[in-house]
């Protein structure tokens, strides 16, 4: 995760004296009847890696435009570095965006394509070699520098567009989803180079994805966009771990949802009834519910243990068949079927190298899981 956004170190939206680099004011965005972004106020601070994460048509795209130029609010105002950019053509923005296709000119070396910006800049001609070979360093791509983009692969192709990118060291670098032509393995590698040359540069980065993994591992906070607004907003863990909605919840990562009327107990600690003749579920929540309030019980597959044997040591406990089992290599999930017909997910870790199942299709099993293991959500 960019800048470790769960250390004390790097999290400057909890600093009510830091200010953002980039303001979203109350910004609204309509194409004819359609409102693509809705009353949108969000801040990005300075050498943030920030991801604008959602389904296609959420309006993260959109948002991704206003900030380059290439789209003008229909109400609102966005700020740079305390500057309304909404006058500023495209050009004279201290903003620079990498497409998906990352458009570099076939006829041109890889060293050239870098070069081509700083060009047609203000830059002396005398240092452009040097901030040329200084990117090509910087992405590791020195010994490549007279090869045309057919003769390096994806990942390299993929590098020099965004060496191109911070050749003129922009304050913000908008990223649309820039890995989206990678094949899984790469991908995943290069997220990890992309982090690290954010870190070296400081560059504040903006990425639109749509691909939940991605933007967990990259992003040092995560704006979750949904019909052009946002839904939450907060660094990985956070979105993961205590989802504010059920929206949330169910867009990231994978999750099992139970719902119930919420019985205080005690503090923030509550009964969920969530099935006629059977036990509650015993949760914990920060937000107060009264009784019997509607709620939703959300617990992710790796908090639910599953045994051939009622466990005696866990708060929560429910039997079922198993319907379902999805090998994944490093763990199985077991989809169970509960006497209600509600099908729970449980997951477990093959941490042997030849791995036999514990558990095989209609087998009696019993799941467990703590009273701090979920999260109560009211919608």
């Amino acid at each position: 995760m960019a800048f470790d956004s769960g250390s004390a170190a790097f999290a400057p939206w909890e600093d009510p004296g830091q200010k953002p680099l980039i303001s979203f004011k109350s910004v609204t965005k309509r194409f004819g009847n359609f409102t693509a972004i809705d009353n949108l106020t969000l801040d990005i601070f300075e050498k943030e890696f920030f991801a604008l994460l959602g389904p296609s048509g959420c309006g993260k795209t959109t948002l991704m435009r206003m900030l380059a130029g290439f789209e003008a609010p229909s109400e609102g105002t966005i700020m740079l570095d305390g500057q309304d950019i909404g006058p500023i053509p495209p050009n004279k923005r201290a903003v620079n965006m990498m497409f998906q296709s990352y458009a570099l000119f076939p006829h041109l070396s890889v060293a050239d394509n870098i070069a081509f910006g700083l060009k047609r800049s203000d830059m002396p001609k005398s240092e452009i070699a040097g901030r040329v070979e200084e990117m090509l360093s910087l992405v590791q791509l020195s010994q490549f520098a007279s090869r045309r983009p057919h003769q390096i692969s994806g990942g390299q192709r993929q590098r020099v567009a965004l060496a191109r990118s911070l050749a003129k060291a922009p304050k913000l670098l908008l990223l649309d989803e820039p890995l989206g032509a990678l094949d899984k393995k790469l991908r995943q590698e290069t997220q990890f180079e992309l982090m690290d040359i954010q870190e070296k540069t400081g560059t504040t980065f903006v990425i639109v994805t749509h691909d939940q993994e991605e933007a967990m591992t990259v992003a040092s906070r995560i704006a979750v966009v949904n019909h052009g607004k946002l839904v939450q907003v907060a660094p990985p863990d956070r979105i993961y771990e205590a989802p504010n909605s059920i929206y949330v919840a169910d867009f990231i990562g994978d999750v099992n949802i139970i719902k119930g009327l919420a019985k205080p107990e005690s503090d923030n600690r509550y009964a969920i009834q969530w099935c006629e003749n059977h036990a509650p579920i015993i949760g914990t929540s920060q937000h107060a519910f009264a009784s019997d309030d509607i709620c939703h019980f959300a617990i992710r597959p790796e908090k639910v243990s599953i045994t051939r044997d009622r466990p005696t040591d866990r708060t929560n406990t429910m039997q079922g068949k198993v319907l379902e089992i999805a090998y994944l290599g490093n763990i199985s999930t077991y989809h169970v079927e509960l006497p209600t017909g509600q099908v729970i997910k449980a997951q477990q870790a093959n941490n042997r190298r030849i791995s036999r199942r514990s558990f095989t299709w209609h087998d009696s099993v019993w799941l467990s899981f703590t009273d701090t293991a979920g999260v109560l959500l009211s919608q």
